[in-house]
């Protein structure tokens, strides 16, 4: 019966879905290119990890210390440099949860109490994937850098990290 209704109107189920399809594709197509471009102007720093075996690894962040600015992260970013990454800051210790939604590279996430030292990380999260990532207790903020970095450089819990926001640097 739903066949015999399919042909009546002209167009057989196989070229319907194919039509729906392209349908689909015109509608996303059709998103401005704004709405799905990175976020840039934001303030700049360094961040300088500071590994319990003494080793300093400097990253040039972006600063993202907005709702707004926390919100959009590093969505829609096709690469990033391997001494950059973004830092999140919260103002004052809070527990917060990321995702990676919109987002198009593996991340490492470390989350930072407000003393500065490392609480957690989270190694290579999957790009687009909107699985939770918790931040497991209150911190201050929140360093991404490209994925598998805090394994290859050694950053874990514990380790230091140096930047105005925590009062240890200048």
């Amino acid at each position: 019966m739903a066949v015999k209704s399919t042909a009546s109107c002209g167009i057989d189920p196989v070229r319907r879905s194919l039509l729906a399809g392209l349908a689909l594709v015109v509608v996303v197509g059709a998103v401005p290119a704004r709405a799905q471009a990175p976020q840039t102007g934001l303030p700049t720093s360094t961040v300088t990890v500071v590994t319990q075996d003494g080793r300093q690894h400097v990253f040039k962040v972006e600063i993202a210390d907005t709702d707004a600015s926390r919100a959009r992260g590093l969505m829609y970013r096709r690469q990033m440099a391997a001494d950059a990454g973004m830092l999140f800051d919260y103002k004052f210790e809070t527990e917060t949860a990321f995702w990676m939604k919109n987002t198009l590279i593996p991340l490492d996430m470390i989350f930072i109490r407000a003393n500065g030292v490392v609480a957690n990380v989270a190694e290579r999260a999957v790009p687009l994937d909107e699985t939770s990532i918790p931040s497991n207790g209150a911190v201050r903020a929140v360093l991404e850098v490209n994925g598998g970095t805090a394994s290859r450089l050694g950053i874990k819990a514990g380790d230091k990290v140096l930047n105005p926001i925590f009062g240890n640097a200048k």
